[in-house]
């Protein structure tokens, strides 16, 4: 992924792609199916977090998810001092792009939220790494923020498996850690840069296949 006017080493493969004419990563949701086990007796705002990728497309997918009231992009996995994106673009900090969403789980519940995140919010079969970008800060991880959740993402991560969904083994880890929110520009970067060539080539198919795959969900 690119900042804003600057380049890192991080993006060079983004970049590169881009030119080369690659097709976007995510172009319709994968058909898998919905999770037979759920979180009950959530009252008021809940909180997700999910790790999946470039947090700019993640951030898109779920700011368009029906009940979601709020969506964050951040850092989760390591620890607050090495929470900024100059650190973590290291890949030496353990911490993840990941995002925390806030939800209604009167209007949609955190399994249907798992069926958005592992069927088009990314890839969960590819290893540290998402489309163009690689290394760990990309991998494919949730941080359940409860016990409930920890038992619905173990047992549906077990379903999607027996279920052979994908055509390659999941790789998703479940992992602990604090989420920290990352710096201001990252923040809502989908609607605020339209015109990103990140956005454009990668995550503007990824929101509209989210739209085709799950017109009851989308916003």
């Amino acid at each position: 992924m690119l900042k804003p006017v600057l380049f890192t080493a991080a993006c060079v493969g983004a970049v590169a792609f881009v030119f080369a004419g690659g097709a976007a990563q995510a172009e319709r949701a994968v058909p898998i199916p919905a999770a037979v086990a759920d979180v009950t007796g959530a009252t008021g705002p809940q909180t997700a977090v999910f790790a999946g990728g470039c947090f700019w497309g993640m951030e898109a997918v779920f700011e368009h998810v029906k009940g979601v009231r709020q969506v964050t992009a951040g850092y989760a996995g390591g620890t607050r001092d090495t929470a900024t994106y100059d650190q973590v673009s290291t890949e030496t900090t353990r911490h993840a792009e990941a995002i925390r969403v806030v939800y209604d789980p009167a209007k949609v519940s955190y399994a249907t939220l798992l069926r958005v995140y592992f069927s088009i919010a990314h890839n969960p079969t590819e290893l540290n790494r998402q489309g163009p970008d690689s290394g760990i800060s990309y991998r494919s991880a949730i941080f359940p923020q409860n016990a409930a959740q920890r038992g619905v993402a173990t047992a549906y991560i077990a379903q999607l498996a027996k279920a052979r969904a994908f055509p390659k083994p999941i790789v998703t880890k479940i992992e602990t850690g604090a989420f920290y929110p990352a710096e201001a520009y990252h923040q809502n970067f989908y609607d605020r840069n339209p015109n990103h060539p990140y956005i454009v080539t990668f995550d503007k198919p990824k929101v509209a296949a989210f739209r085709a795959g799950f017109p009851q969900l989308a916003s």
